[in-house]
């Protein structure tokens, strides 16, 4: 799943991602400047770029980039750079990075520790980063209009701040709100360097198609409302921009239908069982088994795809179970924190110590995780299971995978969507597992997480093609 960084996490996908807290601390101006080095991991190189500049007040502050991961501009909380040794403190994740300036040269060596990790790293001076690849994003001039927009989910008391695109003529058109997966992400849908969502919007808009996008409650221009989040609620932000499309002349109220991508795909039934308004949904990635079923298969295909071997794998489902057993029937929250914080002790502190990781570090990255797992969003999504609402959907359903996806693999949860939908009495189905797409819908090659920043396609104009050419027929259908 995407991640909704407020209320969800990613989930179960362990990458070196840098989220990295900072300020400042003392010495000479030879570390000012950028400087640039690669983490190297099972599945590839990740670059990693330090920004060292002087305060106002003449104290070191640095930021740090991952570039390969569309993370930058993260600010560091603790900088000190004596006697040629540089330290970087990361608080937030319980990690750090030390190294040392070799005589004679301008490079960096040391190594950088978050959790149980503990990877080589060298940094060297250097002048630019060069960017990643996003050759499918769309440059002006647009051949439609694009309108900043806001609509209140009443109930909730969230304004969502959105984009509403409109093809040009008269003649009313059909419309999609488009719903992100997990994590907290703006309308964009923005992960890993890319903007599935500004691809999705532009191409259907060109199509004719009207297309409005928002930002999650309580990120970029969203406010977050009041009450716990979970997809329950995110339906409720839906409905909402729904009611919203129906106040536009532009559009025909008769043919508005919902796009949800991963976590958007539970969403979209949800949306659709409650409200006649919804024309038809698109599934993008969409699950058909509860969260846990998910998360089991997902952490297996990923650790595998990293290279794990069958006792990794044996290791990390026992560790998996004992802490969703745990969330599943511990509701004192104090005690599932304290069960929960023995599991990861014993799983992590030994391979900590070994990685020269002190107490401290191993305690806030247990804190860190226990934090997510006990979020309102992760407690709902586990035990959820999507085919009660899917049974209640009755209007046109387009359910596709990539053949790649880690993630929601489409061999657990396409069966599962037509089951539940063919039980229902929906005979308006479409199914379709594209080949060689991971769960960003891009052409892959292990369809890995580690490999999202890394590849340049944002979409595959394959999936692209096939929502636009169904979308346009179910509409054209419905319009006769």
């Amino acid at each position: 799943m995407n991640s909704r960084q407020n209320h969800r996490s990613n989930i179960a996908v362990t990458l070196v991602i840098l989220m990295i807290v900072a300020t400042a601390s003392t010495a000479t101006a030879a570390i000012e400047g950028t400087w640039l080095g690669k983490l190297k991991l099972p599945t590839g190189e990740l670059r990693i770029v330090f920004h060292i500049a002087r305060g106002a007040d003449s104290t070191l502050k640095a930021t740090v980039d991952s570039p390969d991961q569309g993370a930058t501009g993260i600010p560091v909380d603790e900088v000190t750079w004596v006697n040629s040794h540089l330290h970087l403190g990361l608080k937030v994740i319980g990690g750090a990075f030390e190294g040392d300036q070799k005589p004679g040269t301008d490079s960096i060596e040391g190594k950088w520790t978050q959790g149980g990790l503990s990877l080589p790293l060298v940094v060297v001076p250097t002048d630019s980063v060069p960017p990643l690849a996003r050759p499918q994003e769309p440059k002006p001039p647009f051949p439609y209009s694009a309108e900043d927009v806001s609509y209140t989910n009443s109930k909730d008391s969230v304004t969502l701040a959105a984009t509403l695109t409109l093809p040009g003529g008269e003649a009313k058109v059909p419309a999609v709100l488009l719903i992100t997966g997990s994590g907290s992400q703006d309308r964009d849908e923005t992960v890993f360097g890319h903007k599935p969502f500004l691809i999705l919007s532009d191409y259907l808009t060109r199509l004719g198609i009207a297309v409005l996008r928002a930002d999650d409650r309580g990120f970029g221009k969203s406010t977050a409302g009041r009450g716990a989040s979970n997809s329950e609620s995110f339906a409720r932000d839906v409905l909402a921009g729904v009611a919203y499309l129906k106040t536009r002349k532009e559009i025909d109220s008769r043919r508005i239908g919902l796009i949800g991508h991963s976590e958007g795909g539970i969403i979209a039934p949800m949306v659709a069982a409650q409200s006649k308004d919804v024309a038809f949904i698109v599934m993008m990635a969409g699950p058909g088994v509860t969260g846990e079923e998910i998360l089991y298969k997902q952490a297996e295909l990923i650790s595998r795809a990293s290279g794990a071997g069958d006792s990794a794998v044996a290791a990390e489902r026992k560790q998996q179970e004992a802490m969703f057993g745990i969330l599943e029937t511990e509701s004192d929250s104090l005690r599932a924190r304290a069960k929960l914080r023995d599991i990861l002790m014993a799983a992590m502190a030994d391979s900590a110590r070994a990685a020269g990781i002190d107490s401290s570090a191993i305690a806030r990255a247990i804190d860190m995780q226990i934090q997510q797992v006990t979020s309102p969003w992760f407690r709902y999504f586990l035990t959820y299971d999507p085919r009660p609402a899917l049974k209640k959907v009755k209007c046109p359903v387009l359910a596709i995978n990539g053949e790649k996806d880690l993630q929601v693999p489409p061999d657990l949860n396409i069966p599962a969507i037509e089951s539940a939908l063919k039980a229902g009495g929906n005979k308006h189905l479409t199914f379709e597992i594209l080949p060689g797409l991971n769960h960003l819908f891009q052409t892959a090659t292990t369809g890995s997480p580690e490999e999202y920043a890394k590849i340049e396609e944002t979409m595959s104009p394959v999936a692209l093609k096939t929502i636009g050419d169904w979308i346009l027929d179910v509409t054209d259908r419905k319009n006769k």
